[in-house]
């Protein structure tokens, strides 16, 4: 067999392991020890110790764990229940005001976390509750915390471009700078499709009733003051120090943690079971991505020494196809394997092997990072393999079934196209601020 056809081997064996249900890490890690003995022999060994060190030696990735920590700190801060219980006040007069609310605290959120998980738990369990008392159609409530509680692997700080950075080597702060505009945007479609559909359709989200949002406007405005200010000064502080350069993603990282302690003291949420079980939960996660970044970077090691890399940039460029028509194909391709395969796999397999087929084809990498970014964020949504929908059914009432769930995210994968059809057709929108940032 030669390397070649050990490399679409490989590749084929990765696919048939992710598919069996074994844990991603392993199966990358075993399948490049078993090819790359088949290989080279005992030889392998040398290989991967040095793509593992590579890893673990890396300090860009001490800002995951730290942005995590972050996350899980604001999380059990008591931020979020207070800035829920004001925005609804405030936009009660308005149809589908607390779906608003809800689309509005996850796109705050996002920019305090670099994950999921946590968004679409708490909105689950503070707003899904509040929705559905008050008569909200099960489709729009379930379907807005989806969407919109996936904000917080695009906007940063995202734990999803600090990968991406590392794999395709592209500057951490530029690609937080990118990918502030089409989060926003997201996040702006999400919430007028909420707003148009409860407009001409008021039984799907009635306003808040006129007795629970009967409050001074004196009293609502410092509510509003004092739980919105304090979040968006952190996250501030954390994205402006990196944008303009005053720090590096990981000392941001280490005063956003520090900043979200203090936070949960102020807000006397402090306590040492909460800071047990934060450390616990930053433990699990950044275990869970490291071990996966190790198998990734030992898998590529032994596919790219084998020739997959050119063998793969070969077959793309000889396609008879628009440069367009190959990003495009490219984009299907990992919208289809969002439905089946965990979007850490995704980026760490296959962004090293395509990158520099954009860069042949001519189309600036940082763009291509970000609608790269937006497309694998479908796949929080898409079944099977959905984990939005799976952290949200954990946490839901027995009345929101799962089948409710799955019918609930139709629309609004179709509006996350919509944003990543604009962001092709209009790159402007996330080159233009690293353009006037970094010139």
């Amino acid at each position: 067999m030669t390397p070649e056809q050990m490399a679409v081997a490989m590749f084929g064996g990765l696919l048939v392991g992710i598919f069996t249900g074994f844990p991603v890490a392993f199966v990358l890690i075993g399948i490049a020890l078993i090819f790359g003995f088949v290989a080279w022999g005992s030889g392998v060994t040398h290989l991967l110790v040095t793509r593992t060190f590579y890893i673990v030696s890396n300090d860009v990735l001490v800002a995951v764990p730290l942005f995590v920590f972050m996350g899980c700190i604001m999380e059990r801060s008591g931020i979020w229940d207070r800035l829920f219980g004001a925005l609804q006040i405030a936009l009660g007069p308005l149809r589908g005001s607390l779906a608003l609310t809800t689309g509005i605290i996850c796109t705050i959120f996002a920019a305090g976390t670099g994950i999921v998980g946590s968004e679409i738990t708490v909105m689950g369990l503070m707003a899904l509750p509040a929705m559905l008392k008050r008569g909200y159609d099960k489709k729009i409530a379930t379907g807005i915390i989806l969407a919109a509680g996936t904000l917080g692997i695009l906007i940063p700080p995202s734990i999803m471009l600090i990968l991406y950075g590392l794999m395709a080597s592209i500057s951490i702060a530029k690609l937080f700078t990118a990918g502030i505009f089409p989060g926003l945007l997201l996040s702006s479609i999400y919430l007028i499709y909420v707003a148009t559909r409860c407009f001409f359709q008021p039984h799907l989200g009635p306003p808040l009733p006129p007795e629970e949002r009967a409050i001074p406007l004196l009293k609502l405005a410092g509510m509003l003051l004092v739980t919105v200010i304090s979040p968006l000064l952190l996250i501030f502080a954390v994205l402006g120090s990196i944008i303009v350069g005053i720090a590096a993603p990981t000392e941001a990282a280490s005063v956003g943690g520090f900043g979200a302690l203090v936070l949960a003291i102020i807000y006397r949420a402090f306590s040492w079971q909460m800071l047990k079980e934060a450390v616990y939960r930053t433990v699990r996660v950044s275990s869970m991505i490291l071990l996966v970044a190790v198998g990734s970077s030992c898998f590529a090691g032994v596919f790219l020494r084998l020739g997959g890399g050119l063998l793969i940039e070969d077959f793309l460029l000889g396609l008879p196809i628009a440069p367009i028509g190959l990003i495009l194909l490219i984009l299907l391709g990992i919208f289809l394997m969002g439905m089946f395969v965990d979007w850490i796999a995704i980026l760490f397999v296959f962004i090293p092997l395509i990158t520099p087929v954009v860069g042949a084809v001519g189309f600036d990498p940082l763009w291509f990072a970000l609608v790269v970014c937006v497309c694998l964020q479908t796949s929080f949504l898409t079944p099977p393999f959905a984990v939005s929908i799976f952290y949200l059914r954990g946490v839901a009432p027995p009345e929101v079934t799962l089948p409710d769930i799955f019918r609930s995210v139709v629309p609004f994968i179709g509006l996350q196209l919509l944003g990543l059809a604009i962001i092709m057709i209009f790159p402007q929108i996330i080159l233009w601020l690293p353009s006037v940032v970094y010139k």
